[in-house]
């Protein structure tokens, strides 16, 4: 017990330090329920496992610290719904199954909420983690605190690169929603096996659900999403072409998803060919350089699976390597702005340009990105 004992005093005095304010009983409550219900496990780890653990501790801590300290129940429980509903992955997933469900009235903060009841009710896991903290504190407050706090630290658990959550929203559908919802896993998704108690990299350690059954899930969910993204850029992009250029714009879209030909285009839209042929350069240029990248770049970028924040530009890590070591020091200060999702107006003003030049800059990029990826792969 040695090491637990160690760990228990160093952060018993770090509270002291961060919460000057609060009794000797709030801190140990605290630092009962940071080691965890077997404090005695840290005493038999490794160096590399106890560091895991010491990671795993650390990160609970920041989610109580920085998202659940000091509010009052209410606030903590719309700042959870927050940061999940926020997870892209999730979010977008949510979206797509709503568009395509019967109920589009649902928003993904009531799917999100929906989900987390569900998992209050049957997730064994998380009914021992809330029975332990029961056991932490007689602070009915205190306790709902780090009930919020131990929920999103479970539901932000990377399995198989993708939040925890993921897994219990498929989990989610199979129970509640199996109208038009086909080959999701039957059997129990999740074993509950955390990276600190299983830190190695094996298939062992990793098994957390049934992968063949998540995989079929995956294929038609992904080719669902690709149809009704496709489906909402087509509907934008001829909004914005009616709003900017014109009907005969909107309908040339129409008929050039529809295969014709340009000659066919010309015959329907009773235009000379020379004139389809210049519109079709013109709504190219609107497409690529406005539409794209400017006006829409999470939508578009996103169904084309060439966003930064995502895929790097539809890059591999070869070409991303490549790509990078291409650019001033300037223009990786963008990218590294845009990537981190951070107010133009902010990056301007630190690289003494204006708007319009960084959103310029950031254009050019993109399509000096999307040109070496086509001479790479050629």
């Amino acid at each position: 017990m040695a090491g637990a004992d160690t760990i228990a005093e160093d952060w018993l005095s770090r509270l002291r330090e961060d919460f000057p304010d609060q009794p000797q009983s709030v801190c140990q409550s605290v630092v009962r329920w940071l080691l965890g219900e077997s404090p005695e496990r840290l005493a038999t780890l490794a160096e590399a496992d106890l560091a895991i653990a010491r990671q795993s501790i650390e990160y609970r801590y920041r989610i109580l610290q920085q998202r659940y300290w000091d509010v009052s129940p209410d606030q903590g429980y719309q700042r959870l719904i927050k940061r999940l509903s926020s997870l892209f992955l999730i979010r977008n997933k949510i979206k797509t199954w709503i568009s395509l469900s019967r109920d589009r009235r649902r928003s993904v903060v009531d799917v999100i909420q929906e989900v987390i009841q569900e998992m209050m009710r049957s997730d064994r896991h998380l009914a021992q983690q809330l029975k332990w903290i029961t056991t932490c504190t007689q602070s009915s407050r205190l306790r709902n605190l780090l009930m919020l706090a131990s929920i999103e630290e479970y539901c932000l658990r990377p399995i198989r690169n993708q939040p925890l959550i993921i897994y219990r929203f498929v989990n989610y559908l199979r129970r509640n929603q199996k109208g038009g919802m086909t080959q999701v896993p039957t059997g129990e998704l999740i074993r509950l096996v955390s990276d600190e108690i299983a830190p190695s990299d094996s298939d062992d350690s990793l098994s957390l659900l049934d992968v063949e059954a998540w995989n079929q899930y995956q294929e038609q969910q992904t080719e669902l999403e690709q149809q009704s993204m496709r489906q909402q850029v087509k509907t934008s992009f001829v909004n914005y072409l009616n709003r900017n250029l014109d009907d005969t714009a909107a309908r040339w879209l129409e008929l050039h998803l529809n295969g014709l030909s340009q000659e066919q285009i010309a015959q329907s839209l009773d235009l000379p060919v020379q004139q389809v042929y210049r519109l079709r350069e013109k709504i190219s240029y609107h497409a690529v350089r406005i539409f794209a990248l400017r006006e829409q770049p999470a939508m578009v970028l996103g169904w084309l699976k060439t966003s930064l924040q995502e895929h790097n530009f539809g890059l591999t890590p070869a070409q991303w390597d490549l790509f990078w070591q291409s650019l001033s020091l300037e223009e990786q200060a963008i990218l590294t702005a845009y990537k981190e999702e951070q107010p133009t107006d902010d990056l301007a003003r630190r690289l003494g340009l204006k708007s319009r030049q960084i959103q310029a800059q950031w254009v050019q990029l993109y399509l000096r990105a999307q040109e070496l990826r086509t001479q790479t792969e050629a």
